[in-house]
This record gives structure tokens, C-alpha cells and sequence, in this order.
């Protein structure tokens, strides 16, 4: 168990790490195939390292994590694909896990007019809070499935995929872009070509797992520099290795918004 680490180096084989070097570990196969960070001690092959930024503490590099990661991944693709601050407004689903909140303070602190969709109306002020303009809950929402709906925002964060990922094919701006990075409401996709070739929507798959090392090293960079959220501490929750039980249910049970960060030693 356990997608992402961070911590000191004991020993390394690999000239580029030495001992005593913070470093940070995620993607490829932590967690999945290989042991992971749910450990005091982790022997990972230096090709999945990154080394730790100047001025981004362990603590910071886990409450972004992979989902800080796979948010800044997403901005930066929507980005090479042109979409800026005044292109329009950006929606963001699934607005108070890891991914959406940290999306919404990095792009709201960009200059961006960022549009959040939860299924969690209590936090709605919170979103706000951290730079969302506009909530939408989602219980509220009307989605046609008419192949093209008025042309409302340039670019968006899909973290639920299935109806709704569809629903931003629609709505989409000519040239905006969708970075596509989750399923947790279902692999399906149904839309029609229309977006794609009478607008031009760009949707862009954002696979953090594969992303090669010198753009992920660019990428945490910039998460400890420029792009590093302002509200990251204060809605992340530490907690000690023995409660991880009581965590698992929450995020099961949908009670959970924002990071959590898992002390082991």
C-alpha cells in the first residue's frame, strides 16, 4: 500500500543520490506492483526518484502527492494546448478531492476564472475559500445530451469521467482543451465527433504514471516555486500509521475532502 513516499536516503547505488539526499517517489509501479509507501523504510529503483525541490518540505510533497502531481500535469497540458487566464472559465469536477482542490488554488492563483463542481454542498464555502468563483453542486446540474450545448468554458479537469466527462465534450469553447485524469464515476464516454471537429476540443488523457522524469522533475519544481498552493496545509490532515483503517473507511464512505498525509515513523 501506499502510492507515493517521501523521505531521506539511508543508501544508494545510483551516483545521483546520495546519502542524506530528500527525495520523493511516485508513479510507475509504487504501491501497485512494488512495494510502497506505507513503510518506515523503501528500497525503489532510483529511476523512480525524483529528487526533492529546494523549498518543498516532505511534509508539502506528500500532502500534493500524486494528485498534486497529476493537477499540475493536467494544467501544463492544457496549457501547451493554449489555454490561458483569458480564454474563459475553467471547470473543475470532483472539486474537493486531492486533485480538484489543489487544481483550483493553482490556477485560481494563475489568474484563471475557475467554475468547481462537488456533490458536497457543505463545502461549498470552503471552495470558494481556497479560489473557486462559482459552485455548482452537482445534484443541481442539467446535462443534456443534445451533440453540442452552448459554448461556455475553455478548458476543464475531469476527475469523474462517464456522463460528465461527456457533458464537458459539449460545453467546451472552440479550442478548449479537457484534461482528462480520473474514472471515478465510470470508464464510459459517450459524446459524438461534433466537439472534435466543429470546435476543435482537445482532449487530453493525463497519465501521471508514465510521465517521463525531466518534465516530472520541471513539474515538482514548479510545485515548490510558482505553482505552489497557498491553501495546502490547513485543509491537509495528518495521521499516524495505526489509523489508516479508520482513513480507508472515510475515503470509502465519500468523507473525505482534501489531502491526508501518513505519518510512519
Amino acid at each position: 500500500g501506499g502510492i507515493d513516499l517521501a523521505g531521506e536516503v539511508l543508501s544508494s547505488t545510483a551516483p545521483q543520490f546520495k546519502t542524506g539526499d530528500l527525495v520523493i517517489a511516485h508513479s510507475f509501479d509504487v504501491g501497485v506492483a512494488h512495494h510502497g509507501g506505507y513503510a518506515e523504510m523503501a528500497r525503489i529503483p532510483a529511476a523512480w526518484v525524483v529528487p526533492m525541490p529546494p523549498g518543498m518540505s516532505t511534509f508539502e510533497a506528500m500532502a500534493l502527492g500524486t494528485a498534486g502531481f497529476t493537477a499540475a500535469l493536467a494544467i501544463e497540458r492544457m496549457q501547451h494546448n493554449g489555454l490561458q487566464p483569458n480564454s474563459g472559465p475553467v471547470i473543475i469536477n470532483g472539486a474537493t478531492g486531492g486533485v480538484g482542490m489543489i487544481a483550483i488554488d493553482i490556477m485560481a492563483a494563475l489568474g484563471y476564472e475557475v467554475h468547481a463542481v462537488t456533490g458536497k454542498a457543505k463545502d461549498a464555502q470552503l471552495l470558494k475559500d481556497i479560489g473557486a468563483q462559482q459552485v455548482i453542486i452537482r445534484q443541481d446540474l442539467q446535462m443534456s445530451d443534445k451533440p453540442l450545448l452552448a459554448e461556455t468554458y475553455a478548458g476543464a479537469i475531469d476527475n469523474l469521467g462517464g456522463a460528465m466527462l461527456g457533458w464537458f465534450t459539449r460545453v467546451m469553447k472552440v479550442g478548449g482543451s479537457i484534461g482528462a485524469v480520473g474514472l471515478a464515476a465510470g470508464w464510459e464516454l459517450n459524446t459524438t465527433v461534433m466537439p472534435f471537429i466543429l470546435r476543435g476540443v482537445n482532449l487530453l488523457g493525463i497519465d501521471s504514471v508514465n510521465c517521463p522524469m525531466p518534465q516530472r522533475v520541471a513539474l515538482w519544481n514548479k510545485l515548490a516555486s510558482e505553482w505552489k498552493p497557498t491553501h495546502l496545509a490547513p485543509n491537509t490532515r495528518t495521521v499516524e500509521f495505526d489509523q489508516l483503517p479508520q482513513v480507508f473507511d472515510d475515503f470509502i464512505n465519500a468523507q473525505v475532502t482534501g489531502r491526508v498525509v501518513v505519518s510512519v515513523a
